[in-house]
């Protein structure tokens, strides 16, 4: 049996045997009529929770319930206001074509706030709210995850009153009434924080150093407690001005290790696994075969998250194609789609799901090839010496780390089989694991890595990759580490695809570039693409209202249809 299907088969075991426990114990969560608390399971912890730095899945869950951006996308992949009233178009009068200032043709868009929408600690959010948001993205000092938006999209913003203002975006943009990344700030709490030292702003602000602020936010629950690591505790937020939620409070408790996450939801000490970042299919898969029969309604949520990895292009070895291209013949994903994942989530091509309308099939694939994996290496410089070790012309091992979520036991086993697959090639790969809120926050923010990092692009429909793939969003001291481009890929017509994509609507043409685009990115593999995540939701049967999006719009956006069944 081979290490892969070796480490599998244990997994198994354990988990069969955790579960089988339990279900023999005579036990089972109580699903309580008066019930008012909910504790939900994630398997990640903010590095913080200020919506404009450090993009990831757990804080968007969290912030879903208690800050949402303006708008998002649906459980239907269709834009929606979250805290704007309707969405601007040109049919409704809310766009219209401008000419700037500076002679450039750009849109005029206006969002009204929702007029009774207010910070939890009585103040009305604000068109103010929403200029200093910008003011602090569009500052090259602040380091933003988006800052080319904030900073190059958007020529200004007015307010016509308290609760109207108008985008004058730079371009005549096609999707531009769907601002998903702009969240407003509460300027008469952070705008003084902001300006005293912007360069240090993100670790000064109160979002960090007072998270249970109520002003803070404006959604149906505020932050009431922060545990670092452990929990973040919830509480209804009494200036919440639409439909009230069913529970007091919520607990998102923070398990890193998935089979103590699978544990704690059979003991009862926590209600539910989020979805979006809980069991693992393959532990999901086995999870329902033991499960006690109508305890819980099961979906599997084929979605856009895509996982990859993440090399660090500066290096001289993976800078050469070759060596990239080496790296994805050598691995055999589709085994760990079959043995893992029971052939449920497909091999990745490119950063592209199938289940976008976008999606191009007809690109570079890379089947499980050792034989030109070893020829592209031999090309390229690095031949075996006599201990099978993959060497260049100066003695120098093809040596380097890989990295992704430490405790997440699926992408552990595959990281094993991925090491296993390219120690068959003669390189030598060093696992060195990290919390997630240590990986997502400086590692990656500040490009510390020099191997590779294995983890999950959560995108919405039809997403223009920006802030992953665009050269000026690659993080960097000069830049105060803005982007997200955190393998250093920089190539010119990539660039200009990209900034075409948002300025080019026609049907045609505009798909040409997206074709162009994934072409380019399968033959050139500015990431080396693993598979496209499916979700799943173990649902308890008492809980009514939650509908997967299958993009990166978590269900606590809605988290106020969320119920007790009846």
């Amino acid at each position: 049996m081979s290490l892969f299907n070796s480490t599998c088969a244990q997994m198994a075991k354990v988990f069969v045997l955790a579960t089988l426990v339990f279900l023999f114990s005579g036990s089972f969560p109580a699903a309580a009529a008066d019930r008012t608390q909910l504790r939900i399971g994630i398997s990640q912890f903010p590095s913080t929770l200020h919506p404009m730095f450090d993009d990831m899945a757990a804080k968007s869950y969290v912030l879903g319930m208690s800050l949402r951006p303006v708008t998002a996308h649906d459980a239907r992949w269709k834009p929606v206001c979250m805290l704007c009233t309707e969405l601007p178009s040109f049919a409704n009068g809310r766009a219209k074509k401008e000419t700037l200032p500076d002679g450039r043709h750009g849109i005029a868009a206006t969002y009204t706030i929702q007029p009774k929408a207010t910070w939890g600690d009585g103040v009305p959010v604000t068109a103010k709210d929403i200029i200093f948001a910008w003011e602090v993205g569009k500052n090259p000092l602040s380091g933003v995850g988006n800052a080319d938006f904030y900073a190059k999209d958007i020529a200004s913003i007015t307010a016509a009153d308290d609760k109207t203002f108008t985008i004058h975006f730079s371009k005549e943009q096609c999707d531009f009434a769907a601002i998903n990344d702009f969240y407003a700030l509460p300027e008469h709490l952070e705008r003084k924080i902001f300006e005293k030292d912007p360069a240090s702003y993100m670790n000064r602000t109160l979002y960090n150093t007072d998270p249970g602020n109520p002003g803070l936010y404006w959604g149906p629950y505020k932050i009431n407690r922060v545990d670092p690591g452990a929990a973040i505790t919830l509480d209804r937020n009494p200036a919440w001005y639409g439909a009230a939620p069913a529970f007091e409070s919520i607990t998102v408790r923070t398990i890193e290790n998935s089979a103590a996450l699978s544990a704690n939801l059979l003991s009862g000490d926590i209600d539910y696994i989020a979805g979006e970042m809980g069991l693992a299919l393959d532990q999901a898969i086995a999870f329902e075969k033991h499960l006690k029969p109508g305890a819980y309604q099961v979906i599997y949520k084929p979605g856009l998250t895509y996982e990859h990895i993440d090399l660090n292009l500066d290096q001289p070895a993976f800078h050469d194609l070759r060596v990239r291209r080496a790296l994805m013949y050598g691995m055999n994903r589709e085994s760990i789609n079959q043995t893992l994942f029971s052939g449920k989530q497909p091999v990745a091509a490119t950063d592209v799901n199938p289940l976008d309308t976008v999606y191009n099939k007809d690109v570079r694939r890379y089947p499980y090839d050792p034989a030109a994996a070893g020829k592209l290496l031999d090309d390229a410089g690095w031949k075996k010496n006599k201990d099978g070790v993959r060497v260049n012309g100066g003695n120098e091992p093809l040596r380097f780390t890989l990295s992704t979520t430490a405790g997440n036991k699926s992408r552990e086993v595959i990281e094993q089989a991925i090491q296993s697959d390219w120690k068959k090639l003669g390189i030598d790969v060093k696992i060195d694991n990290q919390p997630a809120r240590v990986l997502f926050g400086d590692t990656m923010r500040t490009r510390k890595f020099t191997g590779g990092v294995m983890y999950a692009w959560m995108s919405t429909p039809r997403n223009i990759p920006k802030t992953t793939l665009r050269s000026t969003m690659i993080p960097a001291a000069a830049n105060s580490y803005a982007g997200q481009n955190y393998a250093g890929y920089a190539n010119p017509k990539v660039d200009k695809i990209i900034d075409d994509l948002e300025v080019v609507c026609a049907p045609k043409a505009n798909q040409r570039l997206w074709d162009d685009l994934q072409k380019i990115y399968a033959d050139d593999l500015p990431a080396l693409p693993l598979y496209y995540r499916v979700e799943a939701y173990f649902i308890p049967r008492w809980l009514a209202g939650l509908t997967p999006t299958g993009h990166m719009h978590p269900t606590t956006l809605w988290i106020e249809n969320w119920s007790l069944a009846k």
